[in-house]
């Protein structure tokens, strides 16, 4: 699959592509600096510290499926999770309910800090007005087992011992995983423009926004460790 995914031209990957860098904010209550006001960073340093790519797959399985991936460093919260969304329903059952206007079912994998899974789906509201709510069936592996303080860690040691690599990432996959952004790196070597400011405490640039605007997505709203999002 990685070796599937499409090599952009450096004007695709720049119309794909987003990268920022935090200025001074809050996380969670607590003053941050600016990146570039951080010990032994540069005050006219470049290095992006938020990224957003949007990513195709190019099989007869995943064609025409965009794959939205952001990562960023003092954002709201610590959160590591796939948003799957399914795709909108053709046709309303519902009489006077416009298809377009039902918000998507969605998967969610948490895989980390709270990790467990999350199924937001609608359903019609009791009563004879023809009105949707959305629920969530929700898993989280804390509720159901006492993992304490095991980090996943002592898994990865353990395999080390006994020879088993099946959480390991193999030499070929991680070359592919490289290649697949490397539009994206050529790019912004090249690129002398500063990236994206975005305030800390935040969710990334306004440009990461319209990235999934133009194509009329949202990213899924991100929610603190033990909070869901209403």
């Amino acid at each position: 699959m990685l070796k599937a995914v499409r090599v952009y031209s450096p004007g695709k990957a720049k119309r794909n592509g987003v990268r920022g860098q935090y200025t001074a904010g809050k996380v969670k209550g607590v003053d941050v600096p600016a990146y570039t006001a951080s010990p032994d960073v540069a005050p006219d340093s470049r290095t992006e510290t938020y990224v957003a790519l949007k990513l195709m797959v190019d099989t007869w399985r995943w064609a025409g499926v965009p794959f939205y991936l952001r990562t960023g460093k003092a954002m709201t919260c610590r959160d590591t999770e796939i948003a799957i969304t399914f795709k909108p329903v053709p046709f309303a059952s519902f009489p006077g309910a416009a298809a377009d206007m039902l918000p998507p079912n969605r998967l969610i994998i948490q895989i980390q800090p709270d990790e467990g899974l999350s199924m937001d789906i609608n359903i019609k509201r009791p009563g004879l007005e023809v009105a949707t709510a959305p629920i969530a069936l929700d898993f989280r592996y804390a509720d159901a087992f006492d993992i304490g303080h095991l980090t996943g860690y002592e898994s990865l040691i353990y395999d080390l011992f006994v020879g088993d690599q099946t959480l390991f990432q193999r030499a070929d996959a991680i070359e592919a995983g490289w290649a697949a952004v490397q539009p994206f790196l050529d790019l912004w070597a090249q690129d002398t423009s500063a990236p994206e400011p975005y305030e800390a405490g935040t969710l990334g640039p306004a440009a990461a926004d319209a990235l999934l605007a133009h194509d009329g997505h949202t990213w899924h709203e991100l929610a603190p460790a033990g909070q869901t999002v209403p």
